[in-house]
């Protein structure tokens, strides 16, 4: 079999076995189809240095050290997957270290700079799409594919959102957020496509398009809605994106004293290392915690 056909193999046992979903199935093909056209001699019949010559180039190609992470995660299980299917009879990325991960602090916008954010958007969908993002801290993936079912019901203060790898979690609503989504709603028509084929599909969407092929907003429309805001407030918009206020979500409640389980579980991570990067912001409230409430620090000022 060609390197072409053994990807596409991997890919549909990603997918089948694993249940991997689209974005993850299209960055493990981007990454292998660049692997493929770079490694001397072919995927198949490499070996281990030919292997290490490539992770070496991604370096002097000038790739962030989390896509090179990316690129030797998606070789290693490839050639796993190869070692099953008896394609192969070893592993030439056994001796693969992978490009230690920085730790750098998240983006994030100060509160004041929050609430002109939301002032700036222009109709009531922005204005909940800006707090579902900040106010519960979606995805941008996970906000777009909000279905109409998703809405709280009247009563109701939260919302089931179906998360990374398909696991769905409990998002609870502030009264900003269910304001601006009652809002939406209620403007939300104006929205659906006037033919009757275009406006199906987008009818069952929390956030249609008219212009979409598959009658939902996309990833690239909300950022696009988020720079308009951001330009609005004064804001420089390269400052702005939807994983910004994810992080300022997250930020803003360990300031406010959240512990990191919390965070870990409003955010929907699988691992609590994930959300650890936050613990720069418990550090810092924790310190002048201690500083201004402590007799002994206070005594010694």
């Amino acid at each position: 079999m060609s390197d072409a056909a053994l990807i596409e193999s991997f890919l549909e046992m990603l997918s089948a076995e694993r249940g991997a979903r689209a974005n993850t199935l299209d960055a493990y093909a981007r990454d292998l189809d660049d692997a493929r056209g770079s490694v001397r001699g072919g995927l198949k019949g490499a070996d281990a240095g030919a292997v290490e010559a490539y992770i070496a180039d991604l370096a002097r190609r000038g790739l962030s050290p989390a896509t090179a992470r990316r690129r030797i995660s998606a070789l290693r299980q490839f050639y796993r997957f190869l070692l099953q299917e008896n394609v192969r009879a070893d592993d030439p990325t056994s001796r693969l270290d992978a490009p230690k991960r920085a730790r750098r602090l998240p983006k994030t916008l100060s509160v004041e700079e929050i609430e002109r954010l939301i002032a700036a958007a222009e109709t009531p969908r922005d204005t909940a799409i800006i707090e579902l993002l900040y106010g519960a801290g979606l995805r941008v993936s996970e906000l777009v594919a909000l279905t109409l079912r998703a809405a709280p019901k009247p009563g109701q203060e939260h919302m089931i959102i179906e998360g990374k790898g398909g696991k769905e979690r409990l998002v609870a609503l502030g009264g900003p957020a269910l304001e601006a989504l009652a809002a939406h709603l209620a403007a939300r028509e104006s929205a659906l496509p006037k033919a009757e084929a275009q406006r199906e599909r987008a009818a069952r969407w929390l956030f249609p398009s008219a212009s979409a092929a598959d009658g939902k907003l996309t990833r690239r429309r909300v950022g696009q809605i988020l720079e308009a805001a951001a330009v609005k407030a004064g804001i420089d918009p390269t400052r702005v994106s939807p994983h910004v206020l994810r992080h300022a979500f997250a930020t803003h409640l360990v300031e406010g004293g959240a512990d990191l389980r919390t965070v870990q579980t409003l955010l929907g991570h699988a691992d609590i290392a994930t959300t650890q990067i936050y613990t720069h912001v418990a550090d810092s409230r924790l310190r002048a915690l201690v500083e201004t409430k402590h007799p002994l620090a206070k005594r010694r000022k």
